[in-house]
């Protein structure tokens, strides 16, 4: 055993001085060209962010880095300057729990029906209730079916309240988890984005893992993904402006959450989130319009550190110091500073 151990250790120092390592840019730090090495022959693993006192050189990068500390469970961060493009990520392409930060894409499937005339806002649809089963005792948990309520109101309610009811009765208008999934990736081209389960379905299953040591790639995003496809909804690019506007106005409405993004920030920028929670993780995503009239598109996904209120402080804590740091450098140049890719890992034991 440690024989192959000495052999793939010298395979991944082999490939450090192999042609394929001098094509990394020589912006790369040495730490980075290993890391990089070591991926290709191991795999990628669960793993923190670099070490932020000597992987990052960025002001602002290093902030979110030591707020992120993943010693307690795994931080993913991704922040765009909508005016600039710039980018920041921690963890940005390594996979977390979408929870419910996923019905913002259930709405704006709908609402690209609604476009093309498919359906309309005063439809009417029955809520999706859970009926209570053991979990994992089925593919799908049983539902029954409870009132009728208008799309624009059940739109409302699984945005502003989290309702998950009226999700799950929209989930079913447009054709389930896996025609959201297929939207998602034609309609944006983002493919770091799965939806595999109602929601009742969902939470009734969510203790199966343990998101902080363990990715189920099943109903996960990673959050430069959601980033950039929140960035899309505010820019147009996805659907009318009626309907980008009603997501828009409607996250600004949300209830939930407000011990997250919205915990440290200031009065005078204007937030419009939608949060997610289930076993061991907690996360907020939204866009951010500063005094200035920029807007940032930003998703924090959290697992670990001990308790809610501790992921609530963490999200709150990462995004006032995205804020500031943005607002501190203007428009700087776009660039990725730190992002980590996701693994398939062993199921670990929930601690």
């Amino acid at each position: 055993m440690k024989t192959g151990l000495f052999k793939t250790l010298a395979l991944a120092a082999a490939l450090l001085a192999s042609p394929l390592a001098g094509v990394a840019s020589p912006a790369l730090a040495n730490d980075d060209q290993l890391e990089i090495a070591f991926d290709s022959v191991f795999g990628t693993q669960v793993r923190q962010p670099r070490d932020y006192y000597s992987g990052y050189t960025d002001p602002l990068v290093r902030q979110v880095a030591m707020l992120a500390d993943g010693t307690q469970g795994r931080i993913g961060v991704a922040a765009i300057d909508l005016a600039t493009g710039r980018e920041v990520a921690i963890l940005g392409d390594q996979r977390f729990p979408m929870a419910s930060t996923s019905k913002i894409a259930i709405a704006a499937m709908f609402l690209d029906g609604v476009d093309r005339g498919r359906w309309s806002l005063t439809d009417r649809y029955p809520l999706i209730l859970p009926v209570s089963s053991p979990a994992l005792s089925s593919p799908t948990a049983p539902t029954r079916r409870g009132e009728l309520m208008s799309a624009a109101d059940l739109i409302d309610i699984m945005i502003t309240r989290s309702s998950n009811p009226a999700t799950d009765a929209l989930l079913e208008v447009v054709g389930g988890p896996q025609a959201v999934t297929a939207w998602v990736r034609e309609r944006t081209g983002i493919t770091d984005f799965e939806l595999t389960r109602n929601i009742a379905t969902l939470v009734r299953d969510n203790r199966e893992f343990n998101p902080a040591t363990y990715i189920d790639t099943r109903d996960s995003v990673s959050p430069l993904a959601m980033a950039r496809f929140l960035a899309g909804i505010y820019q147009g690019r996805y659907l009318s402006q009626a309907s980008s506007d009603l997501i828009i106005r409607t996250m600004e409405r949300t209830r939930t959450g407000a011990n997250r993004i919205r915990g440290q920030m200031p009065s005078d920028v204007l937030v419009m989130h939608k949060t997610g929670t289930l076993h061991n993780t907690s996360s907020d995503v939204g866009l951010l319009t500063l005094p200035d009239g920029r807007t940032i598109a930003l998703a924090v996904y959290v697992t670990g550190q001990g308790d809610g209120p501790t992921r609530d402080r963490r999200i709150a804590a990462i995004a006032r110091a995205v804020v500031d740091g943005f607002s501190a450098a203007g428009n700087s140049s776009g660039r990725v500073y730190a992002s980590a890719q996701y693994p398939q890992a062993e199921p670990a034991p929930e601690s």
